[in-house]
């Protein structure tokens, strides 16, 4: 109920504002994203098109335009960055967290990253240099190095003392890191305990000294799964060496990566870029598209060029031709749904070495069962409609043969190319695509030319 009014609510608010822009009242349009957060402004400009987003950005107050950046899927951003001076970016870039910014800075060209960090102080700069030093899509990347350390040695109350003084905590604290002379991760002394317990009690007395760390390079993913596991909703990342603390990662950060790769499984399918503008320029988005629809092409000329094998068959027995796309069209849809499931179990980290075989023997299971089920229902629809029982049988071996093909190969792809580090959601359909459709019409018209001709 909450999501449909907030959703009625965004709907309302982009019906408000385009009508105010397409009347000239740029005044009103001011107030309202001055009154809107920045969170709600991102998702205007991400629901408008190209024309009345660029007038929403003018529009949007520059104390927060880097708040609003923060919020902006990549392929937006990067459309909006392009409209802006140097300066300007710079300027919005000022207060952003360090993963925040580092991930605004990778989006941008060359040429205009050069000028941006140019025109930021001595300071931004630095942090600009740390936040870009980590590789992309590792949980150096999502850190923040925002984190409240303190020494295991002092009392509650000397630490109550310095968080008064600080005035504030980092967005998501529910740990305090206690740290050594040397910024060595010791354990984490959680708020809650520190609220709960006598001022007069030592931090090393109540500090969790097996709190679990994050390497540096773990990969994004994984550390998705940790929090997810844990219920987690900070962590502190440490280096390789599991010894200096370097930051730390709140459940924010997590949340954008599982969309992300909830995104990017959805959309990859489809060979569309899971950062994708809607309202891209057709030119742009007709570009992106036009390379996996050119490789569906081929595959789909490749089927052909199999089909073309039995054109005497196909002559002699023309009903062949009206029920050859059964066959292929059944098995493409049992291998993606054991495509899409396999393609999930990698993802949340369930397969691995050890089940591999065990998936395999399942899914081959799974295969024969429903290609002996569907087969018989198959054969005698084809049977009593043609009246030829020998076509009923060539249709359900070839049925159950190509389901049997769906099943391992919906399997087996995913776990194969994940291995050769391609992208089972981005390849895994096209090539599951290709098998079904060959072994089904090889598998149909072969079996009627031997015994149907």
């Amino acid at each position: 109920m909450p999501e449909a009014f907030e959703q009625d609510y965004t709907l309302q608010q982009l019906q408000q504002v385009t009508q105010a822009i397409n009347n000239g009242q740029f005044v009103q349009v001011r107030r309202i994203l001055a009154e809107t957060p920045p969170c709600d402004t991102a998702l205007l400009l991400e629901s408008s098109p190209n024309k009345i987003r660029k007038q929403l950005w003018q529009l949007v107050d520059p104390d927060i335009q880097g708040d609003v950046l923060e919020e902006l899927s990549e392929d937006v951003r990067i459309g909006i960055i392009h409209q802006m001076d140097p300066e300007l970016i710079a300027a919005a870039t000022e207060d952003m967290d360090d993963d925040d910014l580092g991930e605004v800075l990778r989006s941008l060209p060359d040429d205009v990253y050069q000028d941006v960090v140019g025109a930021m102080d001595a300071q931004d700069r630095e942090r600009a240099t740390q936040a870009l030093s980590y590789q992309e899509g590792s949980a150096g990347a999502l850190m923040s190095t925002d984190t409240v350390t303190i020494r295991p040695d002092v009392t509650l109350d000397v630490v109550l003392r310095y968080l008064r003084l600080r005035g504030e905590l980092p967005d998501g604290t529910d740990d305090l890191y206690v740290v050594d002379k040397e910024n060595q991760f010791i354990g984490a002394l959680p708020v809650a305990t520190l609220l709960t317990n006598s001022p007069d009690k030592v931090v090393s007395e109540l500090m969790d000294d097996e709190k679990e760390t994050i390497p540096v390079s773990m990969d994004e993913s994984e550390v998705a799964q940790l929090f997810e596991r844990h219920n987690w909703i900070s962590a502190a990342v440490v280096d390789d060496n599991n010894l200096q603390l370097l930051g730390r990662i709140t459940i924010d950060d997590i949340v954008d990566v599982i969309r992300e790769d909830a995104e990017h499984s959805m959309l990859s399918m489809a060979g569309l870029d899971d950062e994708e503008d809607t309202f891209a320029p057709v030119l742009k988005s007709s570009q992106r598209r036009s390379i996996w629809l050119g490789i569906n092409l081929l595959t789909a000329l490749l089927a052909a060029f199999v089909a073309s094998f039995f054109e005497g068959t196909l002559d002699i027995l023309p009903i062949l031709a009206v029920l050859n796309g059964i066959v292929p069209s059944m098995g493409g849809v049992a291998g993606s749904q054991t495509l899409t499931l396999v393609i999930r179990g990698i993802a949340l980290g369930h397969i691995n070495n050890t089940n591999q075989k065990f998936l395999l023997g399942k899914e081959l299971a799974i295969g024969a069962l429903n290609g002996i089920l569907w087969s018989l229902l198959i054969a005698g629809v084809v049977a009593l409609w043609q009246w030829d029982f020998v076509l009923g049988a060539v249709i359900a071996f070839a049925m159950f043969m190509n389901l049997l093909a769906a099943g391992i190969a919906g399997a087996s792809i995913p776990i194969i190319l994940k291995r050769m580090n391609i992208d089972p959601a981005l390849a895994g359909s096209v090539v599951l695509t290709t098998v079904t459709d060959i072994v089904g019409i090889f598998a149909f018209l072969g079996t009627a030319t031997l015994f149907l001709t």
